[in-house]
């Protein structure tokens, strides 16, 4: 397995929010995390990038394997160079740097993805290279964070909230490439809200509920069992 996440425990001062978190993600696989908000989807996320003590959370106990390493208690930037690539929600682009800037910052290794490999994957880049990060538009910096993390040539690429407030074309723009990189065999971890996309794009899905994994399996189970999407994933 190229991620193994075990008995992930994790809160934010006196309160819990993960408790006993597991799942796998194998080579060039996509697993989704799934669940009503507040669920503990994004401290996950937080929790295997080393990110938790900088959203005021504490992890509190768990494994999390990466390719034979051990990330928990690791910090954020050598996490990153062990070769997992991250989309935070809200993009969190460099609003003062430029498009090209942005992308140069992560670079990491003459390998898959380089400037041009970035610009053919999103011809918007390229069109608005010169421009700052806080002049973009929110598909615009969307992608832009997409490249930037593809940038660091990960092994696995984690997105939370991939298309969250994207007009209906950006998004589907986002989920095409999305396709791609799992042709070319890259293993991706999503969080998104739209169940139908996600069925289309992943081979596994981990559903959560308070900070527990309530469900895990295939998106043909998933699909077969309407009354689990209704318990858990509907408002």
């Amino acid at each position: 397995m190229m991620l193994a996440v075990e008995d992930l425990a994790a809160g934010y001062g006196q309160s819990r929010v993960l408790s006993g978190i597991g799942f796998s993600i194998g080579a060039g696989e996509v697993v989704t995390l799934l669940g009503r908000n507040g669920m503990g989807k994004t401290t996950t996320v937080r929790a295997i990038m080393g990110l938790l003590p900088a959203a005021g959370g504490t992890l509190l106990g768990g494994r999390i394997g990466f390719g034979g390493a051990e990330l928990a208690g690791q910090p954020p930037h050598r996490i990153a160079r062990y070769g997992i690539g991250l989309v935070p929600e809200g993009r969190q682009v460099f609003p003062t740097l430029t498009v090209e800037e942005n992308l140069m910052a992560t670079a990491r290794g003459a390998a898959r993805w380089t400037l041009p490999a970035v610009y053919a994957l999103f011809p918007r880049l390229r069109e608005r290279r010169g421009n700052m990060g806080a002049q973009l538009s929110g598909g615009e910096q969307q992608m832009l964070a997409i490249g930037r993390a593809l940038m660091t040539n990960p092994r696995l690429l984690i997105l939370d909230e991939a298309t969250e407030g994207l007009a209906p074309l950006i998004r589907a723009e986002i989920w095409a490439v999305l396709a791609r990189l799992r042709a070319d065999g890259l293993s991706i971890l999503l969080i998104d809200k739209n169940l139908a996309a996600v069925m289309r794009l992943a081979d596994r899905h981990v559903v959560i509920e308070k900070g527990r994994v309530a469900w895990t399996g295939s998106t043909e189970a998933l699909a077969a069992a309407p009354e689990l999407r209704e318990t858990y994933l509907h408002l």
